[in-house]
């Protein structure tokens, strides 16, 4: 089974070029060896003569061809992984990055859990009136809204940084990330420790470098999932764990903070903290990969780029030479394969299939511009709901203990739940990877908005009502939806845009819900100056502008999801023909319904012809294919991946005559199409093809051709 035949949901594989390799194999065939000791594998450079044959002069001359690969692999025991030409072994770059994302990837989320911390030790306590201090209020009003402000700050920045970050590492690579990361973080902790002494207010920007320090360390960390494909979503798992629980370290220090009875203070804290980024930085220098690990895709690319250079065309006259060469290649490719794990690549293939189909409105904006997509329902709605999601989250996150002291009236109960929640947050996290997965994988897009609008209503509701098990359950359902809400967004762009323009589509959404996440200032004045502590109005309101969005963007979603269902089943209708296969009409066989998949006048370039002058340039070949004895109706998204092998096999072709060009597209349907997808038991569909070259030169070629496949 060939690597180029599977299909993953962040990549799709072209099919390999060129037939796939017999079971004879040349005299110079090679089984790559997977070395764990240093240095490349080449092969010995190799003499072919290419000899004139027919209507081509090729130069009588000799091509010195060296296929040189890379080595990318190593196998260490069992198993086979990437290799880096600098650092240390994956296994530990993958346990280092866990455990420094742990320490430092998203602790600026546990603020909820140091915001009492700065409290006692009277941080923007001299923002108070006279009068408040004379009250002996625990937080007066400035210095609440000061202290959420700087949690504001940090979460907008945490998210904003996210474009920019991407773009260093593609330019810069991980490691230099790593090293920026790292260095943001220890400009934060200098800051936060030397605040209480600096002449200027050093809490917000202290805050925002440990923000913005975070998501260079995390997100530089994501390529470290192509070291061992196989287990790539165990490591990033692993590595989306340790974020979540980062925000466990001002837990932690809370916990110690009352232990000592506040003689381990915020300066003590912080400079222990340093060591954290030191590590870092060693970590990144030493062991830390200088290059981004490249995918599976990348590396098959690059073993096929290897025959591009030598102009590796598919013809009768070089057939024999390139079989040689493919043979070669596909000895690499094999060991690549085994990267991914034993699946076959039909059976990959038709289970992304059926997610795509599952989702319901999969591809709906893919093959758009930016810009149309930006400015499309689509868009919007997500935008928007996305925006107050983000707002409430955060929002609930800075105020849990003012609004549970009001609600329950009583302080010790408030901070009873805050102290849950801060245990609950980081957990809630890392319990909720695996059901995400199977939700997302399982369920149509509708069903997925729909589920966060409504676990986002209960969430709204419990919040606002006066008792201490509706706060447990409130917050045990938080602690489930907010990791579960944003992988969703990222999971709708992804079906919806498409990843051609995913980066640019997703990483706007989140920047502007960051953006407007500073009207959680104005949320925290209408809570505390205008309502008196009272947080059910800013609930309500809150709660009725997610719903409302909420229930808009679920009814776009079903009404396109039901058109597109519609859609496919009248294109299905069309193109499909009941056909009574022989036999079936006598009385003791079964009747078997077949249908028939045809694309009508697809118009592709390619080189064609006997005539020197036809071989200029490339000539516009119409081609037209029929599968007769298709099981099943196709998805509409079938006729897009046929048309897709047809173009790129005709595109990158060069024969002589019709006829041969249409037997090579034939063997491609059958082994990239037929057998993956339309294979079944007690019909074996019939392929018809038919080219037309209609500048096709006189007594040169038949300007028409059409020939049968049985399969």
């Amino acid at each position: 089974m060939s690597l180029l035949q599977r299909v993953t949901s962040n990549e799709i594989l072209s099919p390999e070029r060129g037939r796939s390799p017999t079971s004879s194999h040349s005299p110079r065939d090679r089984k790559l060896s997977f070395s764990p000791l240093p240095g490349s594998w080449v092969a010995p450079a190799v003499e072919e003569n290419v000899q004139a044959i027919g209507a081509f002069e090729v130069p009588k001359s000799k091509r010195i061809r060296e296929f040189f690969f890379p080595d990318s692999f190593v196998r260490v025991g069992g198993d086979i992984r990437c290799a880096n030409t600098d650092g240390a072994s994956p296994t530990v770059q993958v346990g280092a990055a866990v455990i420094y994302c742990l320490f430092a990837a998203g602790i600026v989320f546990g603020y909820a859990a140091i915001k009492p911390v700065l409290i006692r030790e009277h941080v923007y306590r001299n923002l108070c009136t006279k009068e408040e201090l004379e009250e002996g209020v625990r937080t007066c009003y400035d210095q609440e809204i000061h202290l959420n402000l700087m949690f504001t700050v940090a979460a907008v920045g945490t998210n904003v940084a996210a474009l920019p970050i991407g773009a260093i590492l593609d330019t810069l690579g991980p490691r230099v990330c790593g090293i920026i990361g790292s260095f943001l973080l220890a400009i934060g902790a200098v800051l936060f420790a030397f605040a209480s002494e600096a002449k200027f207010d050093a809490y917000i920007p202290g805050y925002l470098f440990l923000a913005l320090g975070g998501p260079f360390v995390f997100i530089s960390s994501f390529q470290l999932s192509n070291t061992f494909p196989k287990h790539s979503g165990l490591i990033l798992a692993l590595l989306t764990g340790a974020f979540d629980s980062s925000s466990a370290v001002f837990l932690i220090y809370r916990m110690i903070y009352q232990w000592s009875n506040g003689s381990f203070w915020p300066k003590k804290f912080f400079l222990a903290y340093l060591i954290v980024p030191v590590l870092i930085l060693i970590v990144q220098i030493l062991l830390m990969p200088k290059a981004s690990y490249k995918t599976v895709g990348e590396l098959v690319k690059q073993v096929e780029d290897v025959d591009t250079n030598y102009d590796d065309q598919v013809d009768e006259q070089t057939a024999l030479l390139q079989d040689e060469r493919r043979q070669d290649r596909q000895s690499v490719v094999s060991e690549i394969t085994d990267l991914l794990g034993s699946k076959s690549g039909g059976t990959q293939i038709q289970q992304e299939e059926r997610k795509m189909a599952i989702s319901g409105v999969w591809g709906a904006m893919h093959g758009k511009t930016v810009t149309q997509q930006i400015l499309s329902p689509w868009f919007l709605l997500i935008t928007l709901f996305t925006v107050i999601q983000m707002t409430r989250i955060n929002f609930f996150v800075a105020t849990i203990r003012p609004q549970y002291e009001y609600l329950l009236s009583s302080y010790d109960k408030a901070v009873e739940i805050n102290t849950f929640f801060d245990v609950a947050l980081p957990l809630g996290g890392i319990l909720s990877i695996p059901f995400i997965g199977l939700v997302l994988d399982n369920t149509s897009t509708f069903f997925v908005l729909s589920a966060l609008v409504t676990i986002a209503t209960a969430i709204g509701v419990l919040g606002c009502l006066p008792y201490t098990w509706a706060a447990y359950a409130n917050i045990s359902l938080f602690v489930l939806y907010r990791p579960f809400y944003y992988t969703a967004v990222s999971d709708y762009s992804a079906k919806v845009f498409g990843f051609r323009t995913f980066g640019t589509v997703y990483g706007l959404i989140i920047c502007l819900a960051g953006l407007f996440n500073f009207s959680q200032s104005g949320l925290d004045a209408l809570l505390h100056k205008v309502f008196h502590g009272d947080p059910l109005p800013v609930n309500l309101i809150l709660l009725g502008s997610a719903l409302v969005v909420g229930i808009a963007l679920c009814v776009f979603v079903g009404v396109k999801a039901y058109s597109f269902e519609r859609l496919g089943l009248e294109n299905e209708a069309e193109d499909a023909s009941e056909v009574i296969m022989p036999g079936a009409e006598s009385p003791d066989r079964s009747i078997l319904k077949a249908y028939v998949l045809t694309l009508h006048d697809l118009k592709i370039p390619t080189l064609i012809g006997v005539n020197p002058n036809e071989r200029l340039a490339k000539q516009l070949v119409v081609a037209t294919i029929k599968i007769d004895g298709v099981e099943r109706p196709c998805p509409s998204h079938f006729y897009h991946v046929l048309e897709q092998i047809v173009v790129k096999t005709i595109e990158e072709s060069s024969f002589q005559t019709l006829e041969a060009l249409a037997m090579h597209v034939g063997e491609r349907i059958v082994k990239y199409f037929v057998l993956p997808f339309c294979s079944c038991s007690g019909i074996d569909p019939q392929i018809t093809i038919s080219l037309e070259k209609p500048t096709a030169v006189t007594f040169a070629d038949a300007p028409v051709v059409e020939i049968t496949l049985e399969t």
